[in-house]
């Protein structure tokens, strides 16, 4: 043995604890908001948790890694294991969506051609920041514009989307129950831009 001496890793502060157990039982994209809701922490030490979270997976090798963007964070994978993670769950492992996300695009692919505003009215929640992450993942686009005042982008499911999800057409979805089909209708939106 040589004289190199081995340092004990700092420990984490109660706050950046607890956000990072949240993040792991959420298993999902979680907004800084909802984290400041759920911990009832101010912002600016949400903020502080997140960046010691982030510190801590950057020191040596770890299992996850911490994503903040767009105003959400969540815990991934590490890159080095995605080949490994691969055998057992996939090989979208790394990119992964959310159930919130999975919700979305499941209305965007049942509803299509459907706007922004439509989307949140069947979801009972803003949209934005998933529909972008499904825009970035290339599942979804701006297949045309509704003609109405401020004429809002109208969405639509991509070739990128048929293939990852194994589909040969649209017409291949499972059908929808009653239930289902009722929640799908869309109620009439104001005029927005998106």
């Amino acid at each position: 043995m040589g004289n190199a001496v081995l340092q004990e890793p700092v420990p984490m502060s109660i706050h950046a604890r607890l956000l990072e157990s949240i993040l792991f039982l959420e298993n999902d994209t979680v907004t800084l908001e909802r984290l400041q809701k759920m911990t009832e922490l101010d912002a600016s030490i949400i903020e502080e948790s997140l960046q010691e979270i982030e510190h801590h997976y950057n020191q040596g090798m770890h299992g996850m890694r911490l994503v903040v963007e767009h105003e959400s964070v969540r815990l991934v994978p590490s890159e080095d294991l995605h080949d490994h993670l691969r055998l057992a769950y996939g090989r979208k492992v790394d990119r992964r969506l959310s159930k919130a996300a999975l919700e979305t695009l499941s209305i965007i692919a049942y509803a299509q051609p459907i706007t922004r505003r439509e989307i949140e009215n069947i979801r009972g929640v803003s949209s934005d920041t998933i529909i972008r992450l499904l825009k970035e993942r290339e599942y979804v686009k701006v297949v045309g514009y509704k003609e109405v005042p401020g004429k809002p982008g109208l969405y639509g499911t991509t070739r990128k989307f048929l293939y990852e999800f194994n589909l040969p057409s649209i017409s291949a979805l499972p059908q929808l129950s009653e239930l289902d089909k009722a929640r799908f209708n869309r109620d009439e939106e104001t005029p927005d831009e998106d």
